[in-house]
Parts: C-alpha cells; structure tokens; sequence
C-alpha cells in the first residue's frame, strides 16, 4: 500500500528519506512532468465543497501529509496497517535544495512578495550556490486576468526552469497549477505555501520541539491569530467529525 484514502483524498505515506528519493526521481526523470502537493486537515475539509482542489488533489503524483491529524487519521481508519508519517513542505523544500544543488538546478519562485522572494534568492545563493534562481514572480493576490495569467507562464517558460516552486496558499496555489499544467514547460511543479516565508525568515517556524510533539500549529496560531483561527478551531475539529463520520460509515 502506497497511499492511504482520507476523505476521498490518496495521501501517500512515504517518511522523508523515502519522500526524497521520489522527488529526486521526478526531478531526474525529463521526459515527464510531475506536480507536488502538500495536503493537512484544512486543505482536506476545503477539498469537500472544492470540486476544482479535489481534481487537482487528486491528479498530483506526490500529496505529502503536512499535519499531525492526518497521522492521527490513518491510525483511525487503518488501525492495523501502516501509518502515515508526518512530511512538511518546509522540510521537502529544504532537503529537496540539497538534491538540486549537487545538480545545478534551475529554480523559479511563483508567489508571496517581492521582499520574500528576494529574501529567498539570497539564502538559496549563499546556502546552495549551485541553484540558479532563473526568475521569481510576485502576483497579485486578487484574482488573475487572462492577461496577467498568460504573461507569467510566459515568464515562467522563457527562463526554462528545472523546477517551479508555488507558495500562493491552499487552494489557490493547487489550483492554479492544476489549471495551468499543460501550458507550462516545467517537469517539477510543487506547491509548498508557507514554506516561501518561513525559509525567508519572514515569518519564524515553530521550534523542533512543538514539530517533533505535533504541536507545530500551536506557535503559528499565537503569531498569526487572525490568519489561522479558523483552520485551528474550525476546520480541524471538522475534519476530525468527518473522520469518524466516514469510519462509522465503513464499518
């Protein structure tokens, strides 16, 4: 069993090291073009009414499980199978620099803002010399015109990246990807949202600790109250309910 079925979603259930393998496969592999997503309660509970997300969910070659209740989750419905072990989109981006420096990939940044992105830029040359930042795109954060769409793909495939890394937040980022997928001329597309502040230092990630007991959520929220209220106190215990809801209905 490769991937475990949670509310309709496969999420795959690889620890890092194995996670990381597969990346560098598809980032290896030139003749296809493989697209990768993160997936944690919230991202799930708006995939329910998100017919567009599920498809785009659903179409990923690689869905990572960014969150201490899916873990949770597979040990509810798969008690006496394996479980899913907990791989974040920082951490897959991290690692992943690691592969593409000794490779002397090609990287472009879709999303946040310019002070993110040049933030960014900066730590890749110091810290992975080997990476060429071939471009990066800050976009509106209002719905894109047709226009500004085909402007950025435009962008985006003139500088022939290796890899396209998108941080525009669950589900704009999946969707847009999964939109715009055959008109861009990338092999490795991967969604990783918060990931672009965080390795920026534009916003400080919880402490390995709070990571390492599931709790990484708990800082996040006292930071930023406003932005994660409503994926902490809402969307978590509902994706809990629908959790048991669909356990009680299987068996």
């Amino acid at each position: 069993m490769n991937r475990l079925n949670i509310l309709g979603i496969d999420i795959d259930i690889l620890d890092m090291k194995s996670t990381i393998k597969k990346v560098e496969n598809f980032l290896n592999d030139k003749n296809n073009k493989y697209l990768v997503f993160t997936a944690n309660p919230h991202t799930l509970v708006m995939a329910q009414k998100d017919i567009i997300f599920k498809k785009a969910l659903d179409y990923a070659d690689l869905v990572i499980p960014d969150g201490i209740l899916l873990v949770l989750a597979s040990k509810i419905f798969y008690p006496r199978q394996c479980f899913i072990e907990r791989v974040t989109g920082p951490d897959l981006f991290i690692e992943t620099c690691k592969i593409a420096n000794n490779r002397g990939y090609k990287y472009f940044f879709l999303g946040s803002t310019e002070e993110v992105l040049k933030r960014i830029e900066e730590r890749i040359t110091r810290e992975h010399p080997n990476i060429r930042v071939v471009g990066f795109y800050s976009p509106p954060f209002r719905e894109l015109t047709e226009e500004e769409n085909d402007k950025i793909i435009n962008i985006i495939n003139e500088t022939n990246p290796d890899a396209l890394w998108v941080g525009m937040t669950a589900p704009k980022q999946e969707k847009w990807i999964f939109k715009n997928k055959d008109k861009l001329d990338v092999k490795f597309i991967g969604a990783i949202g918060a990931a672009f502040d965080f390795y920026a230092g534009a916003k400080k990630r919880s402490s390995k600790w709070f990571r390492e007991h599931g709790l990484e959520w708990l800082p996040r929220l006292l930071q930023e109250p406003k932005r994660l209220w409503r994926r902490t106190f809402i969307s978590a215990p509902l994706f809990l309910f629908l959790v048991l809801k669909e356990k009680l209905e299987r068996t």
